[in-house]
């Protein structure tokens, strides 16, 4: 995993690099084989997808699934444990590793999104913060997960919510924040 580099070095704000020159070139050509042999795939061919995956660093394990239309956007930061799923159009931001436990599933359009900036900062310093979607979580359609939260074992965040705090394991939330709404009854 590479860090940022110092905004106050590199000036983004005019256009300068927020990353080293060999993950940016990394990124690209991740970039081109998903758009080419991953994207375009019929959704039964996952095990390609996967051995794809795990070809740019990613740690995939046994039974994960990745839908073709997922957006990963730098694979080495991606961890599935067995059977987790990124759903259709789930959006990966992983700037920081983004981990999902066993049965974890991410539905279509959540946005798990690894990095952020420090607004303070006159160089808008870019941090990058890891996220947990805990064994058995749900993310659910739409819904934006922050950098560095956890999404506790067996907690749901629903259908567009947003959450850019920790979940509490087995508890049920929604809304923008999202807020507790009840426990959830544990399953495993």
């Amino acid at each position: 995993m590479s860090a940022p580099l110092d905004a106050g070095k590199t000036h983004p704000f005019e256009g300068g690099p927020s990353f080293p020159l060999r993950h940016r070139l990394i990124r690209l050509v991740w970039m081109i084989v998903w758009s080419t042999l991953g994207r375009t795939t019929p959704v039964p061919l996952n095990a390609w997808r996967v051995f794809l995956l795990r070809c740019f660093g990613a740690s995939i394990s046994r039974g994960a699934k990745i839908y073709p239309t997922a957006d990963i956007w730098y694979p080495a930061n991606l961890k599935m444990h067995d059977f987790a799923c990124l759903g259709p159009g789930v959006r990966c931001y992983c700037m920081a590793e983004i981990e999902l436990g066993a049965y974890a599933i991410a539905s279509q359009g959540a946005h798990l999104c690894g990095g952020t900036h420090d607004i303070d900062d006159p160089h808008f310093q870019l941090m990058t913060k890891p996220i947990v979607i805990g064994a058995y979580a749900w993310v659910a359609a739409d819904a934006f997960v922050g950098p560095g939260v956890t999404v506790g074992e067996g907690a749901v965040l629903g259908a567009r919510a947003v959450t850019v705090k920790d979940l509490e394991p087995w508890t049920v939330y929604a809304g923008n924040p999202a807020r507790k709404i009840r426990q959830r009854m544990k399953i495993t």
